[in-house]
């Protein structure tokens, strides 16, 4: 389609560059985008989706476009600006430019209402049924479409609620944790206080929550679909964290190797989307391994430098192996070799999707009866560069003349309870709701403390809310909130936290990190302290 015809079009056309950012958009895409002109270019097409509208983009529209250049009758939930979602129907197009890259063109017309779509697909299906030819293609198609739909409403659901158990499992791990860390402190400030065998025992159980943190936080990571940041990532971090993570699948099948180069490759991307790769890629070769040959089946993974500008993350397993004619079909959305209920065909799909995304390349090599190589190339950061500079800590706050005055506002109330008893130095009050918390600053003036630690989400009165009601009355104060989070699963969360300078601070979190996030606050502008 030609640039004139793009703009005339009566239906919306964008184009997108290899990372799904617009890079043109017609005045009908704007319009019911509820954008201006021209408001369009640069935007990521995903911020226009539902969430599963970009778990479908992620797990069968890329791939497709990538394996075969084209997708038709699509049907996608877009969302405007404001939020008010749009039934569109979609078509795709990849278009090779003379540089050798591509762009993908999107047109699309609104349903206006899904029992339109339904019309449409009945229509549809009675049409093809009174065809003698192309019947069975046309019904086919029709319910893949309805299937895929059906599939990524799930997998949305899937990642929904895995970040909601992350969220739930690190309000109460942040006051255990907070617990221990207190009783460590002491025993070590009272050595022989306590019978011997107290200290250890406390030392595991930190070495226990520590495990439990880090799966959590891999969790959470993973639950982000739609994520379009892209920073520097250790590879050998990526190996660690997919490690853990596929650990109850490989620790009964098989022997794991690891080799990863010295200083590791470090790529471009998100930690949390190469971390599934890399779990699929380890799930996928376990999977293909018999347990009762756990002696003799190897898992080997390597990350290493490939020249100087790409890096390469191998998953290799000594298994059977993948059939000749199954190796061009892996990629496919939705093909899968496994079992009825054991597969959905979407893990290898989702992989090539990222990898495609970020400019790399996935690859199979399989030989019957000699294993499979999953082989994930990636341009990288140049090698001995150095890593991006770490913002120091902040130094302690000087200890003040007077009484800091500090109020948490958390609805779990144990994990108040606990900073309380840490903060010995603080004058501590504690809300459980947002609301109690903007009863008391209302009734004690937004000015009456110098510090507040607040959770961000809470029932009734969100942090964010609380935020915005403390700026309106006291912009010095709102600047001295402190948020703490169970993990950020909301979009609107996400840009809050992206739109603010507030410090803050990921449950569960150590008390020297609380006390350094307070160093901050108070350094800002605020009111005189009490007088002791």
């Amino acid at each position: 389609m030609t640039t004139d015809a793009l703009a005339d079009a009566p239906v919306g056309c964008l184009e997108a560059d290899a990372g799904a950012r617009i890079l043109r958009a017609n005045a009908e895409a704007a319009r019911l985008l509820g954008e201006g002109p021209g408001a369009l270019r640069g935007r990521p097409l995903s911020s226009f989706f539902s969430l599963a509208a970009r778990m479908f983009f992620q797990t069968h529209v890329m791939p497709t476009l990538d394996l075969k250049g084209r997708v038709d009758e699509l049907y996608l939930a877009l969302r405007r600006t404001s939020g008010e979602p749009v039934p569109v129907l979609m078509n795709a197009a990849r278009r090779r430019t003379p540089d050798g890259g591509f762009v993908d063109l999107f047109a699309f017309l609104p349903t206006h209402r899904r029992s339109l779509f339904e019309g449409e697909l009945i229509r549809a299906r009675q049409a093809a049924e009174r065809s003698a030819s192309g019947e069975r293609t046309a019904l086919e198609r029709i319910d893949a479409m309805q299937s895929q739909l059906a599939v990524a409403e799930r997998m949305a659901s899937v990642g929904a609620l895995a970040a909601g158990v992350a969220h739930e499992i690190n309000n109460p791990l942040a006051y255990v944790s907070a617990n221990v860390e207190m009783v460590a402190e002491a025993l070590a400030a009272r050595p022989g206080a306590a019978p011997p065998e107290i200290a250890p025992a406390v030392a595991e159980v930190q070495q226990g929550l520590a495990r439990i943190r880090d799966v959590v936080s891999s969790l959470r990571k993973l639950s982000r679909v739609d994520d379009e940041r892209r920073d520097p990532v250790d590879l050998g971090r990526v190996v660690d964290v997919a490690l853990k993570l596929s650990g109850l699948e490989l620790r009964h099948r098989a022997r794991v190797e690891v080799d990863v180069a010295d200083p590791a490759p470090r790529v471009l991307g998100d930690e949390g989307r190469l971390c599934q790769i890399a779990v699929n890629l380890l799930v996928n070769a376990a999977q293909a391994l018999a347990p009762e040959r756990r002696a003799d089946n190897l898992v080997r993974v390597v990350a290493r430098y490939d020249g100087d500008e790409r890096a390469v993350f191998e998953v290799r397993d000594n298994g059977p192996g993948v059939p000749p004619a199954l190796q061009e079909r892996v990629f496919e959305p939705f093909f899968t070799t496994k079992p009825v209920g054991e597969g959905t065909g979407l893990g290898l799909s989702v992989c090539h999707g990222i990898v495609s995304s970020l400019g790399g390349a996935i690859a199979l090599e399989s030989e019957p009866g000699r294993g499979a190589c999953f082989r994930v190339t990636l341009p990288c950061l140049p090698r001995g560069a150095p890593p991006p500079p770490s913002a120091p800590p902040p130094a302690p706050a000087p200890a003040p003349r007077g009484t800091c005055r500090l109020l948490i506002v958390d609805d779990e109330v144990p994990l108040a309870r606990v900073f309380a008893r840490a903060l010995g130095d603080f004058d501590v009050t504690c809300c459980s709701t947002g609301r109690a918390a903007l009863e008391r600053l209302a009734a004690q003036g937004f000015d009456a403390f110098d510090a507040i630690l607040c959770d961000l989400i809470m029932p009734e009165m969100t942090g964010m809310e609380l935020h915005a009601a403390v700026a309106a009355a006291s912009p010095a104060a709102a600047r001295r909130m402190i948020f703490m989070t169970g993990g950020t699963f909301l979009d609107s969360a996400r840009d809050f936290l992206d739109g603010i300078d507030n410090v803050t601070l990921v449950k569960p979190f150590k008390l020297a990190e609380l006390r350094r996030a307070l160093a901050t606050a108070l350094a800002r502008p605020g009111p005189a302290r009490r007088a002791p």
